[in-house]
């Protein structure tokens, strides 16, 4: 197996950023918007999030008015949200997630993501057959079957989330069965490293995707273990939750998503992930930006005094004083009662006025801390929740 999955991976940055561009400007066209002259440019376009997408599709259902093309298949998501899914090669792009898992040719692939409804089955399955791998449609549950088929069969690879795997090696063991997997691929839940290291114990190399049902694959992990390498050809934006700005590198932000799929053009679609660049470039060799993988939701809606509190307002806040920086809201408890804290970092300003914009924007009087520029965390966080329930 060569090292790489393809001439994609090596590129140097102007060169992936030349063909991007000219295939988002290609995908803008098909959603009826301008060119744009350069990546950077994407920005200032809005965002799409899965709320408005919802909406969108129950105006115009099954897909939002979308200019959704060569549709073989149709997925409902929680939402329900409706996703369409292609046939033509490796339309979700796992295969080269897994072929820098070490799977390819001659492997057989015990696919445990599910079948029913929701698309990961296909994405895994799809991604195998770009790599020459066969597949056993395992699907979720019935672990005994899964243990002997596993067995009987002399599957190689297991794809499905992190901690299933460990399931169907315990029955097998009980069973008294011995399995040859030694390769995993893995997603849709967190591999701890504790895990990952009773499946290295094992014998068995274990990697992880980050894939959603709209967007398919996003970033993966190669065999240096050093943060996720984003996929080629999607554009990745790691944003302030609640806006469209991008912070500053090395800062963690919400994950948005361009993908360069003529199919299902998605423009700056949000996640709702939380994540952030990871500087440098991977040792394996593969040039693209890489994240630091799954750090948490970007969706901090909070209840606060009866009312809710959302990233949004947050955000409206900081918009409305230029001498803003960032701002966050902490929710705490005084006795028996919620209490709230808005930290605003800013050059200077006046707190009263800032208290009044707190009581317009967010509807809830609180206390207002100024603080200096760079006081506050790069975590990501605009809301965060203090408050102990036990």
């Amino acid at each position: 197996m060569t090292a790489h999955y393809d001439d994609l991976e090596t590129r140097s940055a102007d060169a992936r950023a030349a063909d991007q561009l000219q295939a988002l400007n290609a995908n803008l066209a098909r959603n009826g918007l301008d060119p744009l002259d350069d990546l950077a440019a994407l920005a200032a376009l809005p965002v799409l999030r899965k709320s408005e997408l919802s909406t969108r599709q129950k105006a115009q259902p099954p897909f939002g008015g979308l200019p959704v093309s060569n549709v073989a298949h149709i997925f409902q998501s929680p939402g329900p949200i409706y996703e369409p899914g292609g046939i033509s090669h490796d339309w979700w792009r796992m295969g080269r997630f897994l072929h820098a898992a070490g799977i390819g040719k001659g492997d057989i692939v015990q696919n445990c993501f599910g079948y029913h409804l929701t698309p990961a089955g296909m994405i895994f399955e799809s991604g195998a057959r770009a790599v020459g791998a066969a597949v056993v449609p395992a699907g979720t549950g019935q672990t005994e079957l899964q243990a002997r088929a596993a067995h009987d069969i002399g599957v190689t690879a297991y794809a499905g989330t992190p901690d299933y795997l460990k399931v169907i090696l315990d029955k097998a063991e009980a069973m008294g069965l011995e399995l040859k997997i030694t390769r995993a691929a893995v997603g849709g839940g967190a591999l701890f490293p504790s895990l990952r290291q009773e499946y290295a114990d094992r014998g068995i190399a274990c990697l992880q995707s980050y894939a959603t049902a709209d967007l398919g694959n996003i970033a993966y992990e190669s065999a240096a273990m050093e943060g996720m390498i984003v996929d080629e050809n999607v554009i990745v934006e790691i944003v302030t939750p609640g806006t469209g700005t991008p912070v500053a590198p090395g800062e963690v932000g919400e994950v948005v998503v361009t993908t360069l799929n003529p199919d299902y053009p998605l423009v700056r679609f949000a996640t709702g992930d939380l994540s952030a660049v990871l500087p440098g470039q991977s040792p394996c060799g593969r040039t693209n930006m890489r994240i630091r993988g799954w750090m948490g939701r970007a969706d901090q809606t909070t209840k606060i005094k009866g009312m809710f509190v959302r990233p949004e307002q947050v955000a409206q806040l900081v918009d409305k004083h230029a001498e803003i920086i960032k701002a966050r809201v902490i929710a705490t408890r005084d006795g028996e009662m919620d209490a709230m804290t808005v930290q605003i970092e800013a050059t200077g300003g006046d707190p009263v006025a800032y208290s009044a914009s707190v009581a317009d924007l967010l509807k809830l009087k609180g206390r207002i801390e100024v603080m200096a520029p760079g006081a506050l965390p790069k975590d990501g966080l605009v809301i965060e929740d203090q408050r102990k329930y036990d």
